[in-house]
């Protein structure tokens, strides 16, 4: 008993932060890290928007793609509330949020990594 009480302590410890809520029928996550409500990806992946991107457009494509992959919705998916999609060059819906498309970094390896906020001043963590 005391080593899966201890187990689940660690664990506790271990995640850096505790769901809030869940949108976009569950393609998207609002955590609370650091007294900020962050967005993530269903995985806990921290979600990344674009300064370049224009309101409902993505403008990230190709290489830039390859390092920011966006976050694509579902086939079937529908907007929820200020969570929206945008109709990429090549059919597929990507997920954005107050019309800010949303995206991952390569870099980030583990839920909670936040290392693309403020890549060449143009990319920030999603926030509520």
């Amino acid at each position: 008993m005391r080593s899966i009480l201890f187990a689940t302590a660690a664990l506790a410890l271990a995640v850096p932060f505790a769901h809030a809520d869940d949108y976009a029928g569950g393609a998207i996550k609002s955590m609370k890290m650091g007294g900020e409500e962050m967005l993530t990806d269903a995985k806990g992946m921290t979600l990344y928007t674009f300064d370049k991107d224009t309101e409902g457009m993505s403008n990230c494509y190709d290489q830039c793609a390859a390092k920011w992959p966006p976050l694509t919705a579902a086939e079937g998916a529908s907007a929820d509330g200020d969570y929206t999609l945008v109709e990429r060059k090549d059919g597929t819906k990507q997920w954005a949020y107050e019309g800010k498309p949303l995206y991952l970094w390569e870099n980030d390896k583990k839920p909670g990594d936040m290392t693309g906020e403020g890549v060449g001043g143009v990319w920030h963590v999603a926030k509520e």
